[in-house]
């Protein structure tokens, strides 16, 4: 006999990654606010980048980025856009990206 299957809904994904970036800000090497667009410009959901809609949230405090996600997302996917971010700004050599 085969395994039953749940038929429930299921749970709504809730991911909340901060993101500190006060060592280089204080330094006066990174903008905060300029990493916050960025991620808000190029945070795809369902394939489309910039519509963030209701579920994903970028907030900042100080030098300290919050995305709050209510859809399944990926904490290496907001790590490959920190890479891409510090190579734009050409910082990719002096700022590594340890952990979220």
């Amino acid at each position: 006999m085969a395994p039953k299957t749940s038929t429930g809904s299921k749970s709504a994904h809730k991911a909340r990654f901060s993101i500190d970036c006060s060592k280089p800000a204080n330094d006066g090497v990174f903008d905060t606010a300029g990493f916050e667009k960025y991620l808000h410009d190029n945070i795809k959901v369902e394939g489309k980048a910039g519509a963030l809609g209701d579920s994903v949230k970028v907030q900042r405090d100080g030098n300290k980025v919050t995305v709050v996600a209510n859809i399944a997302f990926s904490k290496r996917y907001l790590k490959y856009l920190t890479k891409k971010f510090l190579k734009k700004n050409s910082l990719r050599d002096w700022i590594r990206s340890v952990d979220l």
